[in-house]
């Protein structure tokens, strides 16, 4: 019976092992958009990121009652984030819609909880848009980020044209090189940057050295994330959350600590 009980501890502790040594998780792109209501409940949504190993998550959706779902039920864990679309239409004409604009600041008075605006849709064309406008505005006057899914050109355009406004951009401009995002990151201070769906990071399982490279010179700059843009992106939280602990057990520790959870406490500190 010892014998056992010995051989059982040590496989215990052989499992474990492994587990320990993973880093909480600060998500920086997470949704909870209508389609997902009826398939996964908040408890559910919430269990999933749990086991992920995700800390705590920033959350927009479609409409924003979802977001508010989960913050409601775990205000600790989760960093709500206002969506400017009541639905997936709004997406395309948002930009110049002043009722879209009116939505926003009247959920902002509502509520006083959001930490940030988006995640936004939208081109260079549309950055002097009134809504933008408007959007901008209310971020720089309540000290809210606002997170961008645009490109490298368009988060430019958006950090000269909105000085002092606080861009999180999502996906690191989806595309843009490291070189890109460094000569962004050096130039512009109000900009930060997620990761989300950026597999080419370490698209063998192995950090891309350009990659790492920043990562050591700007950690204070990233944060992770795993975009749930679709309802059955939620079966992979776990396993791109996974994916993401590969690549950051390459770096030194102190980095991937910021990159994994600090950068995240640190520029929304729980309430």
């Amino acid at each position: 019976m010892a014998r056992l009980l010995a051989t059982l501890v040590a496989a215990l502790l052989l499992v474990a092992t492994p587990a320990a040594a993973q880093l909480p998780i600060f998500d920086a792109h997470i949704h909870y958009s209508r389609p997902d209501w009826d398939a996964y409940t908040p408890e559910r949504v919430l269990s999933i990121l749990a086991q992920a190993g995700v800390r705590r998550a920033i959350v927009s959706s479609t409409p924003d009652d979802g977001t508010l779902r989960l913050y409601d039920r775990s205000p600790a864990g989760i960093v709500p984030f206002l969506r400017p679309y009541r639905t997936r239409e709004d997406m395309d004409s948002w930009t110049r819609d002043p009722a879209v604009a009116a939505y926003v600041e009247e959920r902002l008075d509502k509520r006083h909880v959001y930490r940030g605006i988006g995640e936004l849709h939208l081109g260079a064309q549309d950055v002097d848009a009134p809504t933008v406008r408007r959007i901008a505005e209310l971020a720089k006057a309540r000290d809210l980020f606002v997170q961008c899914h645009i490109d490298e050109t368009t988060v430019e355009k958006m950090l000269t044209t909105y000085p002092g406004v606080k861009i999180l951009w999502a996906h690191a401009g989806m595309s843009s090189t490291a070189a890109t995002v460094g000569r962004l990151l050096d130039r512009y201070p109000m900009l930060w940057v997620e990761l989300a769906l950026r597999t080419d990071v370490a698209s063998d399982g192995t950090l891309d050295p350009e990659w790492r490279a920043l990562f050591v010179r700007r950690p204070d700059r990233f944060m992770v994330g795993t975009d749930t843009w679709t309802t059955s992106r939620w079966e992979v939280v776990r396993q791109a959350t996974a994916a993401v602990q590969q690549w950051l057990s390459q770096l030194p520790r102190d980095v991937a600590e910021q990159i994994a959870w600090k950068n995240g406490e640190r520029l929304f500190p729980p309430p």
